[in-house]
């Protein structure tokens, strides 16, 4: 979509992606201004250094804009961060499930407060970096898998309404990495060869573990039994937040055959294993469903992506009443996980998605 002019509000995260979307922006007649996001509190800098959106994040935006010859703002969001995407991690484990927290960033955050701060800046438009394409018809905006298979982010941005789809731009979406490293080098910009990161911006190392033991403290986890399918005890555990369905690193030993976590009950702390082939589920369901087109009025073929690095299965999709839906799988598929998101495509194009609900592990009485 050409600018003609128009004002655009930039995401700007430091990294090479959005670095290169400035310019791509620029080049297509966009006035661009960027932001980035403050999100971490005062005393989590020191960990926040090296982090999207920390103190570093926030110089190379900075350089990379005055490179460019744009205005760049920071927007405190940390008390927003912690309370949206956080608190809502923790809450998930606590609740017996794995989160998606860049999910609810990007609906809350990115495409949420930005927008608002886009319109108070008199621009119509928000941007980003995402690998993902989305296309602006008449009368409405169709998200679609980004070029770069290995990089397609439109998993994380199915929860986006119609009205910030139409609003959002992604210049990036059509291209592929290393084009767009490529690019940044030809520009003279010092993100050019900045490593992705590969892991939850708050969460170091990639160890939540021990960062659920840092935010909730140890006190407030939930601890029970590990019990097998027919009901026998087999240890104690330290917290239900410890675990999540498909693990086997952790759990006791002592049984001829490996054990994975088929199941975690918050109502009675339990968490019930038995062996891989247990993992593997037919069907499930998902709640709180987005769909991006309107609800289909009857079962619609569909490959769902069960977590951001799944293949994609191909399956039936029954809207269900609540804002919920069945998915029949053509094959089984293991490890199909509460509180993940289930992703619908027809061929490249989203067209909804929704939220695991938890399927109790049969055991025996």
């Amino acid at each position: 979509m050409k600018g003609n002019g128009r004002r655009v509000l930039l995401g700007m995260s430091g990294g090479v992606d959005s670095s290169v979307a400035a310019s791509l922006l620029q080049k297509d007649g966009w006035e661009v201004i960027g932001v980035t996001m403050k999100v971490w509190p005062q005393d989590c800098i020191s960990r926040a250094e090296d982090k999207c959106c920390g103190p570093s994040a926030i110089a190379d935006a900075r350089s990379v804009a005055h490179r460019l010859g744009i205005p760049h703002y920071v927007v405190d969001e940390a008390d927003n961060f912690e309370k949206i995407v956080i608190d809502y991690f923790a809450s998930e484990y606590r609740l017996g499930r794995t989160p998606n927290p860049c999910v609810m960033c990007n609906e809350h955050l990115k495409f949420g407060n930005l927008r608002t701060k886009a319109r108070s800046l008199g621009a119509d438009f928000i941007a980003t970096g995402h690998y993902a394409i989305i296309d602006h018809l008449e009368s409405k905006a169709v998200l679609r898998k980004g070029r770069d298979a290995r990089k397609d982010q439109s998993y994380f941005l199915f929860s986006l309404g119609q009205d910030q789809l139409q609003h959002a731009l992604t210049p990036l979406g059509g291209m592929e990495k290393p084009a767009i490293r490529e690019i940044a080098r030809d520009l003279g910009l010092k993100v050019a060869d900045k490593v992705d990161s590969q892991e939850i911006c708050f969460v170091p190392g990639n160890d939540y573990k021990a960062f659920l033991r840092g935010h909730l403290g140890e006190e407030e986890f939930h601890r029970g039994g590990i019990y097998d399918t027919q009901g026998n005890f087999i240890a104690d555990h330290e917290g239900i937040e410890m675990f999540t369905i498909g693990q086997r690193k952790g759990l006791p030993g002592g049984s001829p055959r490996p054990r994975y976590v088929l199941d975690i009950d918050p109502d009675t702390n339990r968490v019930i294993v038995g062996d891989e082939e247990d993992l593997v589920k037919e069907q499930f369901e998902v709640d709180r469903v987005n769909w991006l087109d309107g609800e289909p009025t009857e079962p619609k073929p569909i490959s769902v992506k069960i977590r951001y690095a799944h293949p994609g299965a191909d399956a039936l999709v029954y809207p269900l009443p609540g804002g919920k839906a069945r998915i029949e799988l053509s094959s089984p598929q293991r490890a199909i996980t509460p509180g993940q998101a289930a992703v619908f495509y027809d061929g490249d194009v989203v067209v909804g998605g929704g939220w695991i609900v938890r399927q109790p592990a049969p055991v025996a009485a």
